[in-house]
């Protein structure tokens, strides 16, 4: 059964599941469906088009599902969808899309801190950390096992790709491939994420043909489309190597970090 504190708003029209509880002065609006066991603090608003899954937790004046802060929005029916198990901490915005019908999404397992901002029609993947501040605009992609630090920012459609780094303060202009660190603005490589790797039980073996790939890439002094063909021919294949190429040959060989001192 759920806890409603009675000096919380419920709209009548909401869809709120078993064992929820919904704290003093919470907003609920209408269009709204909360699933099983999630725990809502003080002052959260969680708006129209918000669909949320099971076990999270929104603390104090967390805004989810917030309209959209775009000229291009007018008034169009859109969701923020957001899974399972994820901690959403104070003041964090979620916008949702300005298409009509489409949605902002927010995957599994995530850790959302305080004073975060996602923006419209951006993906979020599932066991992502993102820190304190961190600004993320609109269509961007976050994929799974990222860590974006505090006060990061990311620009509008760049997509960050899995068990990524970015460091606090850095800038994302472009789109960061995998298993890689970000650090410092303007962006720059800053090697690769060993720790959070072997942390994630990848193998020793796997990590060194990981940073082999990057060191054809960054480190080499050529462009993008000659590491590929390095990558191809020195890297043994696994499908970390090919989620590498993949990711850069996805984006039209435009990555972040490569400077014009490094391109052919």
């Amino acid at each position: 059964m759920s806890e409603i504190s009675p000096l919380a708003f419920v709209h009548p029209e909401a869809k709120i599941g078993e064992n929820v509880t919904i704290h003093a002065f919470a907003y609920i609006d209408k269009n709204v469906e909360i699933g099983d066991g999630c725990i809502i603090w003080p002052h959260v608003s969680i708006r129209s088009g918000a669909r949320i899954g099971k076990n999270n937790h929104f603390y104090d004046g967390c805004i989810i599902s917030a309209t959209p802060q775009d000229f291009r929005w007018k008034g169009e029916n859109s969701y923020v969808i957001i899974g399972d198990n994820n901690t959403i901490r104070e003041q964090v915005i979620i916008n949702r899309s300005i298409y009509n019908e489409e949605a902002t999404r927010i995957g599994n397992d995530n850790f959302i801190m305080a004073q975060s901002h996602i923006a419209h029609d951006t993906e979020i993947g599932n066991s992502i950390v993102i820190g304190n501040s961190v600004k993320i605009a609109g269509s961007c992609k976050i994929n799974d096992c990222s860590i974006l630090s505090s006060c990061s920012l990311v620009h509008e459609k760049c997509e960050i790709g899995k068990w990524s780094l970015i460091k606090g303060g850095c800038r994302v202009n472009g789109h960061v491939p995998p298993f890689v660190i970000m650090a410092h603005n303007p962006i720059s490589y800053f090697g690769v994420n060993a720790f959070v790797l072997r942390k994630g039980n990848f193998s020793e073996e796997l990590i060194d043909d990981i940073a082999k790939c990057y060191r054809h890439i960054y480190q080499s002094n050529t462009s993008p489309f000659n590491a590929m063909i390095r990558i191809k021919a020195d890297v043994d294949m696994s499908k970390e190597r090919d989620e590498i190429i993949r990711f850069v040959e996805d984006h039209n060989h435009k990555i972040a970090a490569m400077t014009i001192e490094s391109m052919d």
